[in-house]
């Protein structure tokens, strides 16, 4: 299948911030009141999932949750996952179907972590989905600044350039 096909057949949107195309597949109906403050004291359904697909020309730009988010591969080619860990260190993770080859169709991120993916080089489509629970809210969505991680983790920085978006900079003051 071409990227475009499954866009039209699983009525895909861009996704707004982070980039891919996404669609929600499941809210659920029931929600809890009682959270953690990280949620801002908003109610949340107990899960979301969406279908989630990422092209040559899409990344999934550095962001976090304060909910765990499982990521699901259904179909395409090879996705680099980048994970920055609260406590400073990081991880690339390899999410496909060949399992001899050490990819996992199955990820974890768990919350408070940075996260960014994108297709491994060569790559012309993947379809993956996630699950979060308690279920997202677009509020939830903390875009990361390409200078503040590249400050807390050096030695992902080559990483951090492609998963995130250079800020305009501010036109120079005219001069009077």
């Amino acid at each position: 299948m071409k990227s475009q096909e499954i866009i039209d057949i699983l009525n895909l949107k861009p996704l707004p911030a982070e980039g891919g195309f996404f669609i929600e597949s499941y809210r659920a109906d029931e929600s809890v009141e009682v959270l953690p403050t990280r949620y801002h004291n908003e109610q949340r359904c107990f899960s979301t999932a969406i279908y989630y697909l990422l092209t040559p020309d899409t990344f999934s730009a550095m962001h976090k949750l304060p909910s765990d988010e499982i990521f699901h591969f259904y179909a395409g080619d090879l996705v680099e996952m980048l994970q920055l860990f609260p406590n400073g260190t990081g991880k690339v993770i390899k999410i496909g179907s060949d399992l001899k080859e050490g990819l996992r169709p199955q990820v974890v991120v768990p919350r408070g972590t940075w996260q960014g993916s994108r297709l491994a080089e060569g790559g012309r489509f993947a379809l993956l989905g996630t699950t979060v629970a308690p279920g997202f809210e677009f509020t939830d969505f903390e875009a990361g600044a390409r200078e503040m991680l590249i400050d807390q983790y050096p030695e992902y920085a080559h990483l951090i350039c492609q998963l995130t978006v250079c800020s305009p900079k501010p036109n120079p003051p005219s001069r009077l």
